[in-house]
């Protein structure tokens, strides 16, 4: 990558921060410049909106799927249909909130929205590092893999993630991602259509005779689950490593040197971490808010004492939301140049009439729905994501993600997941527990006349019986309805589920062995499946918080 143009766009990021609302107002007047006379423009009488007001009248809030009669008139070849310039690729999301999603991307939408956000999102590195992003042979680049074998829509266009594009394709060979470049990184063809699985040994395999200083992973559950692999893999690896193979086909020189020195290691240590196989690793850069917040301090120990976390930007397929500007460890401002962003109070599901809010209107410490509009053919599309507002860089705000906009309930409440994460968080500061990964589950008939919440912890250390109830009583102080709930006896009293240390990396091993590829397996503070709980909880112990009613009736919290 080219520092000159990282520190361009993140220039061009730090000039918009304090006038969002003239950045925003410019970029709503390109995006209809470029995207009026289309059929969805028509439709909607873009061609007469000015302002952002004036097109909260003409287009409703409308998530992906309501947009997809559009999306599937373009995939079928007719032009201009939401984009002056017809869609290229389309962007796949990981597929676990539901049908898996079609989001149309543009040479322009690549040219001035995601490869100025995709640059800019490295200069906290630069600024720090700059040495490291200056020698990509020691990059490991565990989220981007754009030789991957790629899907395609049922009439043949790439249908990708963001991890998979070749950006070399919309005329940016300097935008290759860190890591990609270097030689040694290459699966050679004739392994390139492993599953999944094979493919991230590979790259470990591959990775554990180099001198690694930087580790792009992005997705924490992928940063945790490299440790994870090592300590299951390190045989093959050093095997392989000794003969001068790759899953057992001749690849390089054989180094026995290296190999005896991984058996070392496992033979002192009782297995092999990060940090033996590159003790000059100085940064990981991922995504450090929500549930990662609760486990990657403990996960860094493995990389090594001196590594330093970088936070990666907060974006989602419909795309790019903030940007890291400094070292915040959760936080960024939104990244004003790109998207038109909205916000709607996330204490309510999100409608097609709901009262959006600007940037300059949302209030810290509090969680919005995000709606996006942009040059690809996004209009007031709501994601599936919820953000908090941390601060402020400037006038724009800066936020964190907070979850997914998925609620449970037992009796009435609205248990979102960002309520349920800070609970979790409150409750391991009230006990001292430490944890590996977590994950809630609602024991109840559907028919929202009660039931218990259920939560899967795997501990960093020795279990802490106590955070049942300390979870409990952070959970009525989030959520007024849990409080109501438990006052009323309809909800029981919360469940920790103490599970084997490796339960979340085992089903993060189970998802990669099925098919999915590495960046798209994240962590889920609400398990969807019956049978990945079934599978977290093999072997289990379980403590039931018991406290009383004075216990819930704390006041405060905004669910």
């Amino acid at each position: 990558m080219r520092a000159e143009r990282i520190r361009a766009e993140h220039r061009r990021l730090l000039d918009s921060l304090n006038r969002p609302d003239e950045v925003q107002h410019e970029l709503l007047a390109r995006i209809l410049e470029q995207n009026a006379d289309t059929s969805f423009g028509r439709e909607h009488g873009l061609s007469a909106v000015r302002t952002i007001g004036e097109l909260r009248r003409a287009v409703p809030i409308r998530t992906h799927e309501s947009l997809m009669p559009w999306i599937e008139r373009a995939m079928r070849g007719e032009p201009k249909v939401l984009t002056d310039d017809d869609p290229v690729v389309y962007f796949s999301s990981s597929g676990t909130t539901g049908k898996e999603k079609h989001i149309p991307v543009t040479r322009s939408y690549m040219r001035h929205t995601f490869l100025p956000f995709y640059y800019a999102a490295f200069a906290p590195l630069l600024h720090t590092l700059p040495q490291v992003l200056a020698e990509p042979h020691r990059v490991l680049n565990l989220w981007q893999d754009p030789t991957a074998p790629i899907a395609r829509t049922p009439e043949g266009q790439p249908h990708i993630g963001a991890s998979q594009v070749d950006y070399r394709r919309f005329g940016e060979d300097s935008a290759i991602g860190p890591g990609n470049d270097a030689p040694w990184s290459r699966i050679p063809e004739r392994l390139a259509g492993a599953n999944p699985w094979d493919r991230s040994y590979h790259k470990l395999r591959l990775a554990a005779e180099q001198d690694i200083q930087l580790l792009i992973g992005v997705n924490p559950a992928m940063v945790a689950g490299l440790p994870y692999q090592l300590s299951q893999l390190w045989p093959r690896i050093a095997q392989d490593i000794r003969a001068g193979t790759l899953g057992g086909l001749p690849h390089t020189k054989p180094n026995p040197e290296r190999a005896d020195e991984i058996e070392r290691y496992a033979r002192t240590f009782g297995t092999v971490h990060p940090h033996h196989l590159w003790p000059r690793l100085a940064a990981v850069h991922v995504w450090n808010s929500a549930l990662a917040s609760l486990y990657l301090p403990r996960v860094r120990e493995l990389y090594g004492p001196g590594v330093q976390l970088f936070s990666a930007p907060i974006a989602s397929c419909e795309g790019p939301a903030a940007v890291p500007v400094d070292r915040h460890p959760t936080g960024a401002p939104l990244y004003l140049p790109g998207c038109l962003y909205e916000f709607v109070p996330a204490e309510r599901p999100i409608t097609a009439d709901s009262q959006a809010l600007s940037a300059t209107e949302i209030e810290e410490n509090r969680d919005y729905h995000l709606v996006f509009s942009h040059i690809g053919g996004m209009y007031r599309c709501a994601v599936t994501d919820v953000v908090r507002v941390v601060g402020r860089v400037g006038r724009t705000p800066r936020v964190e993600y907070a979850g997914r906009n998925t609620v449970r309930s037992a009796a009435g409440e609205s248990l979102t997941e960002a309520a349920a994460v800070r609970a979790l968080r409150d409750a391991c500061h009230d006990t001292g527990a430490e944890i590996r990964n977590a994950t809630y589950r609602l024991d109840s008939d559907g028919s929202g006349e009660g039931g218990r919440y259920q939560v899967a912890v795997a501990f960093a250390g020795t279990p802490v019986p106590v955070l049942a109830a300390a979870l409990d009583e952070r959970l009525s102080q989030q959520s007024h309805g849990y409080r109501a709930g438990r006052r009323a006896g309809l909800i029981e009293p919360v469940e920790v589920i103490t599970v084997h240390r490796d339960a979340f990396q085992r089903e993060w091993e189970h998802a990669v062995r099925a098919g999915q590829r590495p960046p798209r397996v994240k962590d889920r503070v609400f398990l969807p499946g019956e049978e990945a709980w079934a599978r977290i909880t093999a072997a289990v112990t379980a403590v039931t918080a018991v406290t009383t009613v004075s216990a819930v009736a704390h006041e405060g919290g905004s669910v």
